[in-house]
C-alpha cells in the first residue's frame, strides 16, 4: 500500500516532528504532527498512480505548520530515488486550517506513480 510506503519513508527521514507521522488523527495529538491520506488512485498498464495528501498540523502557529509543510515537500522531492517509486510530483500545497478544531494546518498534495 502506497500510504504505508509514504508513512514509513517519512518516519525514516528524521523530520522535526520525530515519530509523529500518522494515517489518522491520534486520540491525544501532539503539538505538531503529520497525517498521510490517499485521496484517489488508478492503474493503467500495471502502473499504479495515487494522489497523496500530507497534512502538517500545528497547535502553536500557522508559521510552524508552513515550516513543516516545506520540510515535507523537501523530503518528498527525494522520494523518487526509492526503488518502488517511479515519480513523485507536487500537485499543490495550501493553507488548510481546520475551522472545527482551530488547529493550524497546511496540506501538500502529491501525484505518485509506483
Amino acid at each position: 500500500m502506497i500510504e504505508i510506503t509514504v508513512l514509513n519513508y517519512l518516519l525514516s527521514k528524521n523530520l522535526s516532528v520525530g515519530n509523529d507521522v500518522y494515517a489518522e488523527v491520534p486520540k491525544d495529538p501532539p503539538d505538531k504532527y503529520i497525517i498521510i491520506e490517499k485521496t484517489g488512485s488508478s492503474r493503467t498498464n500495471r502502473i499504479d498512480q495515487a494522489m497523496i495528501a500530507i497534512q502538517s498540523y500545528s497547535k502553536n502557529s500557522l508559521l510552524e505548520a508552513m515550516e513543516l509543510n516545506e520540510e515535507i515537500k523537501q523530503a518528498m522531492d527525494e522520494m523518487p530515488q526509492m526503488d518502488d517509486i517511479f515519480s513523485c510530483k507536487l500537485n499543490s500545497d495550501y493553507n488548510f486550517t481546520s475551522t472545527s478544531t482551530k488547529e493550524y494546518r497546511y496540506q501538500a498534495v502529491f501525484n505518485m506513480f509506483y
